[in-house]
């Protein structure tokens, strides 16, 4: 791996900021790119904060510094068939010798073409089902690790998305990040980390095309006056507007409680709740701001129909909004049930 062996983990090149900071930076970063936005949120929520919490010491050391200051990390887990299903993953980490080979395929793995260091789950063949998944920390450059070409999407598209093969990649066992078969329980901390952090990015995205919406209505004039007197176009931006705010207050809420050491399981329905809501946020203040600029809304010029674009997958990545639902029925619906 990339490491940066002279430096400690501790008051090198980061700023050492609080959890909740890292969610104000993807909220603001998100009013101008969400692209950016997202590159962020995976570099440190999934990656740097999990190794903060699970590594070693020795893997902390390591690698913290550097990734702070010369690497990017992406969180490889998603496979072909294995999406919101994880404990379907078939990539496999065989153990020989003193460590393991790895072999599988990840898909929209994010920051891939960036990364310098992968966090890829794997299935251990020799464990039970349950406790068969482990996270190994593979340097991108190990000879068996390749990238594809970023893949074509409708939105985000400055940020890479990509698929990573591992063809006999060899790791050591001081790669494992976290106890063996440890990599489900890490996978679903992440999630519920990533999905305070996409509710960030949401609500981030919905203030920025909402703000170039109100600017447009104030300038443009019909009928003799400007287009923002009318409650057919300022009442919908009113109604868009109070929802964000009720979006902001959720996302910041959940990210006090992280910061207050409220344990990660407690927190799972509400990281979802929050996602779920400022997605759907996201979506109808982008569809809204489209519409306040009519035909100029649907040409590229004006930048709101990107936000358009780039809304949409805030339903679908770390957690589809049904899976969303399923993991908040579950918190109050008899165990029978769900």
């Amino acid at each position: 791996m990339r490491t940066n062996g002279n430096r400690s983990a501790q008051g090198v090149a980061g700023q050492g900021e609080s959890f909740f900071k890292s969610i104000l930076a993807i909220e603001s970063m998100s009013r101008f790119d969400p692209s950016m936005a997202v590159f962020v949120h995976v570099h440190n929520l999934l990656v740097n904060n999990v190794i903060a919490k699970f590594g070693s010491s020795e893997q902390k050391e390591a690698l913290l510094p550097a990734l702070a200051s010369q690497i990017v990390g992406a969180f490889a887990v998603t496979e072909p068939e294995a999406g919101s299903d994880l404990g379907a993953i078939g990539t496999v980490a065989e153990e020989r010798g003193d460590g393991y080979v790895i072999n599988g395929r990840k898909r929209w793995i994010t920051n891939a073409r960036e990364a310098g260091l992968f966090l890829v789950l794997a299935r251990l063949p020799s464990r039970a089902a349950r406790h068969a998944a482990s996270i190994f920390l593979v340097d991108a450059r190990a000879p068996g690790v390749s990238v594809s070409e970023p893949i074509a999407k409708m939105g985000v598209r400055a940020s890479s998305t990509c698929e990573v093969n591992f063809d006999n990649v060899t790791v050591s066992s001081a790669s494992m990040l976290g106890a063996p078969g440890a990599g489900l329980d890490i996978s679903n901390y992440a999630l519920a980390m990533g999905r305070i952090g996409i509710a960030a990015q949401m609500t981030g995205l919905a203030q920025g095309a909402l703000e170039r919406a109100v600017a447009y209505a104030g300038e443009r004039k019909q009928f003799g006056d400007s287009i923002a007197r009318f409650q057919g176009v300022s009442f919908p931006l009113a109604r868009a507007m109070t929802e964000v705010r009720a979006s902001r207050l959720m996302v910041y809420d959940i990210a006090r409680k992280v910061e207050a050491g409220t344990p990660f399981f407690r927190l799972v329905t509400e990281a979802s709740g929050a996602k779920l809501f400022a997605s759907h946020v996201a979506e109808t203040a982008a569809s809204i701001a489209v519409e306040t600029l009519g035909g100029n809304g649907y040409a590229c010029d004006y930048g709101v129909e990107k936000f358009y674009r780039d809304a949409k997958v805030g339903k679908i990545y770390e957690g589809t909004s049904n899976i969303l639902l399923r993991t908040i029925a579950s918190e109050f619906m008899p165990k029978s049930v769900v």
